[in-house]
């Protein structure tokens, strides 16, 4: 009885947990599920180019990782403000947020863009590079408006209004989607343009998110003071070097993990088209159940930034169980699903049709079946760790865990991966085997450090 009453503690969180995380997930979902579309319209023209779209976005996820790692630090600490009801201090982090975020978009989209010609220096089949190349001419210019967006979404996450950004990314889903039809397969009045079209739906329903919160918080008494109060007097160095304290490591977390998984696509790459289409694949379906623990990881930061500003250590300790405890037990299903679903996903993203190619698709089903087996067991790992970072960026925590996040991936699962997958000739299943430690070495770094802080806050209150 004792038991089941102290679980209780934790899952009467679950319906307010999932209510402030779902339009956050509902939006993640939805965007990672105009990649599957993407992947399967691509696939539909055969293993090379999936394999073209895999490497150009290799490339994009690495600059994305920094930018979107750097705006999660605004989060917390409008949560903070938040929980203090100290309104003048929110909208002083929205106009400096948004201005870091706007150089930093626009940094990244010009690095991106200079880093094209690294494409053939990377021992890629030369097939997929030539696809590859002018796809990333236009995923490169997409991260200009999708950082600046990210100032928006995560200034009204920490104020705990996640629906906003979730409407706009579903609007920018939409064009996506119908765009990508119309410019990949040539119909109706549009070209056909195979991967690059796919590349210019991105873009286009980048600039639609962005356009949609800035009419959406104008039209919203609620947020509209924040757009009126854009005044460069509240322009201040002080909270401009607060954000980066916080955002540079956060945005190395982010980098470390983003590079660990870029790696492996890289790696795959190395081995042929048939391999990096199967992990391309398995980590399309994964990023789709990764949604719902970063969905969760943003809960957790506003959750514990709001007790942190109450300066409630208990209850943010109480807050923070009950998310893990949630996300274990999604992602355990998660892990079931893919175990029993390993067969017959991969045909979701490949044609049968094309009789010329046959015998590249049967392979890559083949490696992707196996490679859905090690995912389904990095499910858990991979969803706690997620969600337990997103409680130490709650506590403003992000230098130490930023380290342990290196050790994990690069010092740990990294080299694995390249021994198993590269050296040993365990071939894509090896170079799984290495993310699957890493992601575990990660889940446990991470809990053993929240549990470290939060006895040593609350220590000190006694």
């Amino acid at each position: 009885m004792a038991a089941s009453l102290n679980l209780k503690n934790y899952t009467r969180e679950f319906r307010y947990n999932i209510s402030l995380a779902s339009p956050v997930v509902v939006g993640l979902i939805g965007h990672t599920m105009v990649q599957l579309i993407d992947n399967i319209m691509v696939g539909q023209l055969g293993t090379a180019e999936l394999a073209a779209v895999s490497l150009g976005n290799s490339f994009v996820f690495i600059a994305m990782s920094l930018g979107l790692g750097f705006s999660t630090a605004i989060t917390p600490l409008v949560a903070e403000a938040d929980g203090q009801q100290d309104v003048n201090r929110s909208q002083k982090l929205f106009l400096n947020s948004l201005i870091l975020c706007l150089v930093l978009g626009a940094l990244l989209s010009i690095g991106v863009w200079l880093a094209k010609p690294l494409l053939y220096a990377m021992g890629q089949p030369k097939e997929v590079v030539v696809l590859a190349f002018p796809y990333l001419f236009w995923v490169s210019l997409s991260l200009f408006p999708l950082v600046t967006f990210q100032a928006f979404k995560q200034f009204l996450d920490g104020l705990s209004q996640t629906r906003p950004s979730m409407y706009a990314t579903l609007t920018g889903n939409l064009v996506n989607v119908v765009l990508n039809y119309f410019l990949i397969f040539g119909v109706w009045i549009f070209p056909e343009m195979g991967v690059e079209g796919a590349a210019i739906g991105t873009i286009a329903s980048r600039f639609t998110m962005v356009l949609f919160i800035l009419i959406y918080m104008t039209r919203d008494v609620r947020f509209r003071s924040y757009l009126q109060e854009l005044r460069w007097s509240r322009f201040e160095l002080r909270i401009i070097q607060r954000i980066t304290q916080l955002g540079l490591p956060s945005a190395l977390q982010m980098f470390f993990e983003v590079g660990f998984f870029t790696a492996a696509i890289w790696m795959s790459g190395i081995l042929g088209k048939n391999p990096q289409a199967a992990n391309q694949i398995v980590l399309n379906l994964s990023s789709i159940t990764y949604m719902v623990a970063m969905g969760l990881g943003v809960a957790a930061m506003i959750r514990v930034g709001n007790q942190l500003g109450k300066r409630d250590y208990i209850e943010l300790r109480r807050v923070a169980l009950s998310l893990f405890l949630l996300i274990f037990l999604l992602d355990a299903l998660f892990c079931l699903i893919f175990l029993t679903g390993n067969e017959w996903l991969p045909w979701i993203y490949l044609d049968t049709d094309n009789a010329a190619d046959l015998e590249n698709v049967f392979e890559v089903v083949q490696l992707s079946a196996m490679l859905l087996i090690i995912s389904g067991f990095f499910q858990i790992s991979d969803g706690l760790q997620a969600v337990v970072l997103g409680a130490l960026r709650g506590l403003q925590d992000v230098n130490i865990p930023a380290g342990l996040v290196f050790l994990a991936y690069m010092l740990f699962g990294l080299p694995i991966s390249i021994y198993l997958g590269l050296i040993l000739d365990w071939g894509v299943t090896g170079i799984w085997i290495g993310l699957l430690s890493g992601l575990t070495a990660s889940a446990i770094l991470l809990l053993w450090r929240f549990q470290y802080l939060t006895k040593k806050l609350i220590g000190q209150t006694k």
